[in-house]
């Protein structure tokens, strides 16, 4: 095996292949990126037993075909740290893979292809495509309110419900729920999924191309998506995920309007004397104005006053103030709209214009 290729070609499908490889690993060939030559496609693979992602790169010439992995993480460094424009040759001589460029050259130990651990072929799968930028745009709105570390597993990832028309993705840590949908020309069925944190995360970083389609394939234990230059493979988490409808409020009649970004830098200021592991904030809602404080075991205090469009009941009430700033970030509308029934009930948060995107906050004594 051997070939040539510019630094700036190699660098980022490498990056993201080895993002994927687990850092520890019982099996050492896991812990490599499989390199395969076929003609003028060169092919890096990388796995941790439960996702993999191939990543195929279009040589300038042919090269010498043939197959084997090396450790990931060194050859990421060593394209890395070269200069920018470099052309790196890489050559399989005597099981060892020589990297040479300019007046540098590297040796990396090698293990063989054959050893290398594929993932299982997905059957019975389910197949659509949609642009790049609206699954990209559905990700990023509602991953920031999953799980992390749960015992209940089935809330470390995120909830894919696929049917005729609609995508929707769904993530709640228990404490705060995020859901976003996309209109797509799906499968006839009705198919919910329940996608690994890790691979969603991964997956969100392949989806750069804006209006250019990923073709998503899913089966029971799978999902796999296809854009033009990489194969990204996951499997799923085995739980169900709890009913989202039931736990979002529908029939509140205390609605406020505000400016988001007024909002958001409020949020923001009084988070700073707030209680560092309750991160606590009161909010005192009355007409046309709603009061926001924060203290501390210091005692120290914060006190902001912010303008807003509102005729309901006068309402107090406390809420994670993270929580909050999380859903300003990622609503993309100047104005934000809160629903709430009274003061123990969870809020709703959505753009003012409506939309695809509801985040649900649940209250916190404070």
């Amino acid at each position: 095996m051997k070939f040539v290729i510019s630094r700036e070609a190699i660098l980022r499908p490498l990056q993201l292949v080895a993002g994927v490889v687990e850092k520890r690993h019982t099996l050492p060939v896991a812990a490599n990126i499989l390199l395969e030559v076929k003609g003028q496609q060169l092919s890096l693979t990388g796995t941790d037993m439960e996702m993999e992602l191939l990543g195929r790169v279009t040589l300038d010439q042919v090269g010498e075909e043939g197959a084997i992995t090396v450790p990931g993480k060194k050859l990421v460094d060593i394209c890395r740290s070269l200069p920018d424009g470099s052309q790196i040759e890489l050559a399989l001589e005597n099981q060892r893979v020589n990297v040479r460029s300019g007046r540098s050259r590297f040796t990396l130990s090698t293990l063989p292809a054959e050893e290398f651990p594929n993932v299982e072929d997905i059957d019975n799968e389910v197949t659509f495509a949609v642009p790049q930028s609206s699954l990209r745009s559905a990700i990023d709105r509602t991953s920031f309110a999953m799980a992390q570390q749960d015992v209940r597993y089935y809330l470390n990832g995120m909830l894919l419900e696929v049917s005729a028309d609609k995508l929707r993705a769904v993530a709640t840590d228990g404490h705060r729920l995020a859901t976003s949908s996309i209109d797509i020309s799906g499968p006839d069925e009705h198919q919910q999924i329940i996608l690994p944190r890790k691979g969603v995360l991964e997956l969100s970083k392949l989806l750069t191309e804006g209006d250019v389609t990923v073709t998503l394939a899913l089966s029971n234990n799978h999902l796999r998506a296809h854009t033009e230059n990489f194969t990204f493979t996951s499997k799923l988490v085995d739980g169900k995920f709890p009913d989202y409808t039931r736990v979002i409020p529908r029939h509140g009649n205390n609605v406020m309007m505000a400016d988001r970004h007024e909002l958001r830098q409020v949020f923001t200021r009084t988070s700073i004397l707030s209680n560092e592991k309750y991160r606590g904030v009161r909010l005192l809602l009355d007409t046309d104005t709603l009061r926001v404080f924060a203290s501390n075991p210091d005692q120290e205090e914060a006190e902001e006053l912010v303008m807003v469009e509102y005729q309901g009941e006068a309402l107090e009430m406390g809420f994670n103030v993270s929580y909050l700033q999380d859903v300003m970030g990622v609503i993309d509308t100047d104005q934000v709209k809160m629903t709430l029934s009274d003061s123990n009930s969870s809020a709703l948060l959505e753009s003012s214009e409506g939309g695809d995107s509801l985040y649900v906050v649940m209250p916190m004594r404070l």
